[in-house]
């Protein structure tokens, strides 16, 4: 039996008239503006059955009314200019302060009941309520923004909307803010995130021992240790053999490597990843460690050839590529913090083994996705 051919709906009549007309329908009826309209059809009538000069009249000012109305809504939203000031460094997923300001560009005409909302990518998901805006003047507001995914904005729209002088329709304007911003990937922690970092920190304090000039601790004997380190007045005030450990003279290295060949379905770990990678930069530079971030196409070491917030800003653009190729370890004696889909295949290309250097190996066993 064979089916016939699905016939592609029609658009409705509202549709139609909206595609013909973009531009006049920046404005909705309210229920006063129905009555309204209602009460004018009513006496409209009634004026033209009765001939009656009074309800002419009546209806003349009533359709004055209307038309007064519009006008001035209209008049209330011309002109005014909206800026958003933000503040220099932006992590998603993490409400931040900032303030709107509203310019009103007419030398003398103030407006008056203006609300300002954002669209979802503008950040604002509250409405501003604005009384009167002086003519010339410029109001400033402040306001919580929050953006929920990291990356580049850069555009960002509002909505002004008015109901002013009489409530018959709400009058809307949409303006779009032409200003690129970066937003970093979350800083705050995920579930697992803080324990994570609480194990790498006591890894890097072990890794980090050595035989600098900087006094670290005095502990026990160890077989094979020279003798020459030996803390003879601990040794008699304890008994036991005890040694002078010395830090090491450089500061603490941190390389961080976010493998950027994701296999097809690990998309969302990937994202992962990068929020990890930039929670332990982040954090890890606040301890004062050298964090050196390396990728397939990018190598950049906090602070010595730029701040953390270069390779935040790095982190909050990556995406993933299969053109290039893993590179290998090039430094020894370095603390390796590995985010890769593919553990194995890092391994097998010699990260984590020998040279002195410790390895963590991050995959999606050890950080799952759902730690959201």
């Amino acid at each position: 039996m064979m089916s016939s051919p699905m016939t592609e709906k029609s658009p409705s009549w509202w549709a139609q008239l909206k595609g013909l007309w973009p531009g006049a329908l920046r404005q909705q009826i309210t229920r006063t503006g129905l009555a309204y309209t209602a009460t004018l059809l009513v006496v409209a009538l009634a004026a033209f059955l009765s001939a009656n000069n009074l309800l002419f009249l009546i209806l003349a000012a009533m359709l004055s009314v209307f038309l007064i109305s519009g006008f001035v809504s209209r008049l209330g939203l011309a002109g005014l200019e909206i800026d958003l000031v933000l503040p220099e460094h932006i992590s998603a997923r993490r409400k931040l302060r900032a303030s709107v300001r509203l310019k009103n560009l007419k030398r003398s005409i103030p407006s008056f009941s203006v609300h300002v909302s954002g669209t979802s990518e503008s950040g604002l998901d509250a409405s501003l309520y604005f009384p009167v805006i002086p003519g010339s003047a410029m109001l400033e507001e402040p306001v919580d923004l929050y953006f929920p995914t990291r990356g580049r904005r850069r555009e960002r729209t509002f909505q002004f909307s008015t109901r002013f002088p009489f409530g018959f329709a709400e009058r809307r304007e949409l303006v779009t803010i032409q200003h690129e911003i970066i937003v970093y990937p979350c800083l705050d922690p995920r579930p697992g995130f803080e324990a994570l970092l609480t194990a790498l920190s006591g890894e890097l304090e072990a890794h980090q021992r050595g035989r600098g000039h900087d006094f670290y601790r005095i502990r026990p004997y160890e077989a094979l240790e020279s003798a020459r380190h030996v803390d003879w007045k601990a040794t008699a005030h304890t008994g036991a053999l005890q040694v002078r450990e010395f830090a090491r003279e450089q500061d603490h290295h941190v390389v961080i490597y976010l493998d950027l060949q994701v296999p097809e379905g690990y998309e969302a770990w990937f994202e992962t990843a990068v929020d990890c990678a930039a929670f332990l930069a982040y954090r890890l530079s606040l301890r004062g460690s050298r964090v050196r971030l390396r990728t397939q196409e990018f190598d950049q070491i906090s602070p010595q050839q730029g701040n953390i917030y270069s390779l935040l800003r790095y982190l909050a653009l990556v995406t993933p590529t299969h053109v290039r190729e893993v590179q290998p370890p090039d430094q020894p004696m370095e603390f390796e913090i590995v985010l890769s889909a593919r553990p194995e295949r890092m391994r097998a290309l010699g990260w984590g083994k020998g040279d002195g250097r410790s390895t963590r190996m991050l995959g999606p066993e050890d950080l799952p996705t759902n730690s959201l």
